[in-house]
């Protein structure tokens, strides 16, 4: 969709320049594909003054024009009848592409050439007057860019909007975005009606037979029209935005869609045979001529809009060729209707027919703005035309379509986003898009979304609204939380299926190298020479020298795959690979052979795309693969604690985390060494993780489990306490559900900090306990009882203090 920098200012004050308004834009959702010089065109139009003025040989009707547009005489062919020697005037020199596609050349005019043109307002697309050459005042310079001359300047912005926001394809639902970005107030356009004459009741009617497919159906009346050309702004607008300028009645209605995202139709009023609408379904294998002049079959359940005898035009898509507007018409019959957008979708598609009109229609428009855009029309229309607009309006609505309310939780709406909103920040967010709150409790407000909002159906949708609003690029990364699950499975082969299914759920592409690597490969890993992987077992015919052993690892065939992609510029991967690894025992023993599991990621998180710029993925994009990995299996008694630096190997120390499982390692997961990386040829970061299956397997429950629901409810206790700077979190934990206290059911970690006024070296951690007995309702005298016991176990244990 197109739209003008200075058609947006009419509706919201933009406070920012033109890129960053393009980047706000694309980070709330709606991307800026282009952006245009409006008066681009005008670089080869100059100012130029008339040297000399000579008869054509060839005709009385045109002049040879000797012109100084600042570089050089040119001589210019021009029959203008105001041209006149000394003026300035416009000259457009080779080059030039017009408003109406034409592309001006040199060329041979009756027999002379002729380097140029002198330009009327229209053909600059400046006026309508094309009687002649536009005249210049005297102050501007020779040679001068014509759109410096004339202070021309607008941008147009051509923005991709993506079928959940029909809104957005309006002048006002973009601005309505912007305000909302800049915290500004939107301005409504003027729909107020002065003068009324007559009165409508009774002169016209509308009868509604298809209520699912039309529940509302408004309309006005205007008389006394006189057709003719728009006056130029109008034209200007249209233009502007790509829209082709018909009449000033046709116009009005186009230019009120692009506006406001509702599509009108215009009829003329005498041809309405009874004065009256009836709109109905299509009767079997009934006829239609559109405006197109093309004669169609109506497809079954087809909307039409009827007058008292017969069609006049297909609802939502085209109107027709009997009812049109003319140069003839006096009377103008407005409609503005919502209809339904599936019965839209199928008609077009069966008629292979889509418009303006139909591609809003199909997405949904506001169902509570055909008034206003009716009003808004007929204003417009009074003042191109000098119609009278008739007292009153029609509005059926023969089938109620409700507001959309729903409930919203604000610790929800954090846990989920990542980041800390009171209900206010959340109410105040909403409110600068049109949505209205209302605070039921300390946690739940009930949204009322617009009606013009038909994407808005349940919580989530709301935080992304909240999301967009306060911008994604601020919240920030957290590390996610991992619910247990509860299922075991002692098949290695169903297990490993399991965990390719839920890979490739993940987004991962499974990797199947050969079990035949080079000798050297571990070396590159940076083994030492005491570990288990250095234990090759050696192939006594390898396929290629390239084959020579089994592989001890996964890791360098996934960095060997990763590689090879790199050198075609494929830099983003989700890879995994489940298979064995075998590690020699020496002699004639057999091999140790191990079901591992490795996963690898590099490149972005998130391609650029409306949702924001490249993002690169990090530690925490993996471990989140692993977490959703093991809660699919119903593993319990995960964590992920610091890896020991010296036995990170190929990771990183530091960035590196062991995988444990009730307190047994079970593999790792980390930042490849840029060593390795190095090694390896590969210029970018790259996350690794492993698991071992075997061990993996011991860790899957029987059967599965069911928690019990409590019908009473939780007491939830914080407390705060100071540790030294080493303790890990999950030890606390560990230690604090080591207790065994009765009614303890979760106890979560949801602050770390550090800083002043904590001293140096320690850091404050805050836990929060859930309460909850399956017999009863808790009593705080009991609940801080036992609250107070785990206080002083993790005290006493962890040498901690209290704040002040």
């Amino acid at each position: 969709m197109k739209v003008t920098l200075s058609w947006l200012n009419e509706y919201v004050p933009i406070e920012m320049g033109v890129d960053d308004l393009s980047d706000a834009l694309t980070m709330i959702g709606l991307e800026v594909e282009s952006i245009t010089d409006r008066f681009e065109y005008m670089k080869n139009v100059k100012v130029g003054r008339v040297i000399d003025i000579q008869p054509h040989p060839a005709t009385d009707r045109l002049k040879i024009c000797v012109v100084d547009a600042g570089k050089g005489l040119l001589r210019i062919i021009c029959g203008a009848p105001n041209v006149k020697k000394g003026m300035l005037a416009p000259i457009a020199l080779p080059g030039t592409l017009f408003p109406d596609g034409t592309n001006l050349d040199k060329s041979i005019i009756r027999g002379v050439l002729s380097e140029g043109m002198i330009c009327s307002e229209k053909e600059l697309g400046l006026g309508l007057d094309q009687s002649g050459a536009m005249i210049l005042g005297s102050s501007h310079r020779t040679g001068e860019n014509l759109a410096n001359a004339l202070e021309l300047s607008d941008t147009i912005l051509e923005i991709s909007v993506t079928p959940n926001r029909p809104d957005c394809l309006s002048l006002l639902g973009i601005a309505r975005e912007i305000a909302g970005i800049q915290k500004t107030t939107l301005r409504y356009p003027d729909t107020r009606i002065a003068d009324k004459f007559n009165d409508l009741s009774g002169m016209s009617s509308v009868r509604i037979e298809a209520a699912d497919y039309c529940p509302r159906y408004s309309a006005r009346v205007l008389s006394d029209v006189k057709m003719g050309p728009s006056p130029f702004w109008l034209q200007d607008r249209l233009i502007s935005v790509g829209s082709r300028p018909i009449n000033n009645i046709v116009d009005v209605t186009n230019y009120v869609l692009m506006e406001t995202g509702q599509p009108l139709h215009a009829f003329d009023f005498d041809k309405l045979s009874e004065n009256r609408i009836v709109v109905r379904t299509a009767m079997k294998g009934e006829t239609f001529t559109t405006l197109d002049q093309k004669e169609r079959i109506m497809p079954p359940d087809a909307l039409m809009i009827c007058d008292g005898q017969k069609p006049v035009a297909l609802a939502g898509i085209m109107g027709g060729l009997n009812s049109e507007i003319t140069e003839t018409t006096s009377r103008v019959f407005i409609e503005s209707a919502y209809f339904d957008p599936v019965s839209i979708r199928r008609t077009s598609k069966a008629l292979g027919l889509s418009t303006e009109a139909s591609y809003r229609f199909e997405r949904g428009v506001d169902p509570s703005g055909t008034v206003s855009a009716l009003d808004r029309a007929a204003v417009l229309m009074s003042g191109v035309s000098s119609g009278k607009i008739l007292k009153g309006y029609i509005d059926e609505t023969p089938k109620a379509i409700p507001q959309k309310k729903v409930i919203l939780s604000v610790s929800k709406t954090k846990r989920l986003l990542g980041s800390d909103y009171s209900q206010d920040d959340i109410s105040k967010l909403l409110s600068s898009i049109e949505f209205k709150s209302l605070k039921l409790d300390q946690d739940r407000i009930e949204v009322v979304s617009p009606m013009f909002r038909v994407d808005i159906d349940r919580p989530e949708d709301l935080m992304e609204e909240v999301a967009r609003l306060s911008g994604y690029q601020r919240i920030p990364t957290t590390f996610p939380s991992m619910p247990a699950g509860i299922r075991k499975s002692n098949n290695m082969v169903e297990v490993r299926n399991r965990i390719k299914t839920v890979m490739v759920g993940l987004g991962f592409l499974e990797v199947i190298n050969y079990s035949f690597i080079h000798e050297s490969s571990q070396d590159r890993l940076m083994l030492p020479d005491n570990d288990p992987r250095r234990k090759k077992v050696p192939i006594l015919n390898p396929l290629s020298e390239e084959q020579t052993c089994m592989r001890t690892s996964l890791v360098p065939g996934l960095l060997g795959t990763l590689q090879r992609n790199l050198y075609q510029q494929i830099r983003t991967l989700r890879l995994f690979e489940a298979g064995k690894i075998y590690i020699g025992q020496g002699g004639d023993r057999l091999p140790v052979e191990k079901e591992m599991l490795t996963v690898l990621r590099t490149g972005a998180r998130f391609n650029p795309s409306w949702h924001g710029k490249e993002t690169p993925c990090d530690f925490y994009d993996l471990k989140g693969v692993v977490e959703s990995l093991l809660e699919s299996q119903h593993v319990m008694g995960v964590v992920f604690t610091r890896m020991p630096k010296e036995i990170c190997y190929y990771t990183r120390p530091g960035y590196t985390a062991q995988i444990r499982i009730k307190d047994v390692p079970v593999g790792l997961a980390g930042e490849v060494h840029p060593e390795v990386l190095k090694a390896f040829d590969v210029r970018q970061p790259v996350f690794i993780a492993e698991l071992c299956l075997d061990d993996l397997m011991l860790h899957l429950p029987d059967t599965k489990q069911s928690v019990p629901i409590s019908r009473y409810p939780a007491v939830l206790r914080d407390f705060t306490i100071i540790v030294d700077k080493e303790i890990e979190a999950w030890n606390i934990l560990h230690c604090a559900n080591d207790a065994q206290e009765e009614f303890v059911e979760n106890i979560q970690l949801f602050d770390v900090f550090y800083g002043k006024p904590i001293p140096a070296g320690k850091k404050s951690i805050s836990f929060r306990i859930t309460y909850r007995s399956m017999n009863k309702t808790l009593e705080d005298k009991e609940v801080n009882q036992i609250h107070q016991r785990i206080s002083n176990l993790l005290l006493k244990s962890f040498n901690a203090s209290l704040p002040e």
